[in-house]
């Protein structure tokens, strides 16, 4: 069935940003006094909102982050994205693909991240003032509120929506929510699409796609 409207995850989905993000943390918690590496970073914390992530973070190091990490984070993390920085290969050709067909973003990552790499890549027409962000809101993906908003914010039923998800976490939170599930495995993170997928199978994905070229949104 043809979807009423298609709600994308933001990092891994639009944006090919979570090696840079990854990186990034594991740099900025290793320079707290946290080591910390990418593959743990991508394993433990990939997928959360940064409340989430912090909690995860304190409970494996048994104290609090430094006050300040947060913001030194994002200094170092902007100087990494500022370089060679794109959307996922074929996500523009699809948004244009989608025509009129009603679109949104549920994303754990601040609006204002978002609202700058959308106008990076020259995509913020598609989406208008339907990014949704669930930074900042004590319960972000797994639980599917942050789909839920995005469906409501559209004005379409959530089992009417397609949601594109390429983390386990944001699945379930899709799934959660209701709605149709692409497992997405297109973005530079993946190393391993197979064994990827295989991931999102588990946590109950309808559907999976290697690129976006695979995704129909015919009836």
């Amino acid at each position: 069935m043809k979807p009423a409207a298609v709600i994308f995850d933001f990092d891994g989905v639009i944006a090919d940003s979570e090696v840079r993000a990854n990186l990034s943390l594991a740099e900025s918690l290793t320079a707290a006094g946290m080591p910390t590496t990418y593959d743990e970073c991508l394993r433990d914390y990939y997928g959360h909102n940064w409340q989430e992530t912090q909690r995860r973070i304190e409970a494996r190091f048994g104290r609090p982050l430094p006050a300040d990490f947060r913001d030194t984070h994002r200094t170092r993390a902007r100087a990494r994205f500022m370089d060679g920085f794109a959307a996922v290969p074929g996500a523009p050709a699809f948004l244009e693909r989608l025509g009129a067909m009603p679109r949104a973003i549920a994303s754990s990552s601040r609006a204002e991240y978002i609202g700058w790499a959308l106008g990076l890549f020259g995509l913020d027409h598609h989406f208008g003032a339907h990014v949704y962000s669930a930074d900042g809101w004590d319960r972000g993906k797994p639980f599917p509120d942050i789909y839920l908003a995005a469906a409501k914010g559209l004005g379409v039923d959530p089992a009417a929506c397609l949601a594109i998800e390429d983390s386990p976490t944001g699945a379930a939170a899709a799934l959660a929510a209701g709605m149709q599930v692409v497992g997405f495995c297109g973005a530079g993170h993946i190393a391993d699409r197979a064994a990827h997928g295989a991931m999102l199978r588990e946590v109950g994905v309808h559907r999976l796609a290697f690129a976006f070229e695979e995704i129909s949104i015919a009836a």
